[in-house]
């Protein structure tokens, strides 16, 4: 049974990134936010706070922190517009511990004058690290923004450029 997006049950994983909220509605998983976010959320009103909806959530968030996981198996909402959910789609085809450039993730979903839009749709992805928008650079691979922070985007990219089975590649990205 779905509940709708104002009666989300809540939750917050311990990571080395500090306190993530997790919401979701029992069945899939709508969001993540960093306690970091310039534009963090908070529990809405009318949601309920149970981490116990989240125990496999939280469980695949500590095993890609220990570096046990390369890909999320999580039911996902995605309730952005047809373009964003192209975008998100796409995100979740970049392989751990690789990077592309926007322009080339434009070029992906078939638009590739969209680099800028497709900045905006990485940007507005609801559910980092699991859809993982922090794979996504500059073109002149410089690390660009990122809703969390571009320190947590630097740490993500160091921690699976670590545990990648490519490890040993030259960096793709710079500082």
């Amino acid at each position: 049974m779905q509940r709708n997006s104002e009666n989300l049950a809540y939750g917050y994983c311990d990571c080395p990134l500090g306190p993530l909220l997790v919401a979701g509605d029992g069945d899939q998983l709508h969001r993540i936010s960093f306690s970091t976010e310039g534009r963090s959320y908070e529990p809405k009103a009318g949601w309920r706070r149970d981490e116990s909806e989240f125990a496999e959530v939280f469980a695949q968030l500590d095993a890609y922190f220990a570096g046990e996981l390369t890909v999320f198996d999580l039911p996902l909402r995605r309730a952005g517009t047809d373009f964003q959910n192209r975008v998100w789609a796409a995100l979740g085809e970049i392989p751990y511990g690789e990077t592309i450039s926007y322009g080339e993730l434009a070029s992906r979903i078939g638009k590739p004058t969209a680099s800028r839009a497709v900045g905006g749709a990485n940007g507005a992805n609801p559910l980092p690290i699991v859809v993982p928008c922090h794979r996504v650079i500059g073109s002149n691979r410089s690390l660009t923004g990122f809703a969390g922070g571009i320190e947590i985007k630097k740490f993500l990219l160091t921690h699976e450029e670590e545990i990648s089975p490519r490890k040993g590649r030259q960096n793709a990205f710079s500082f």
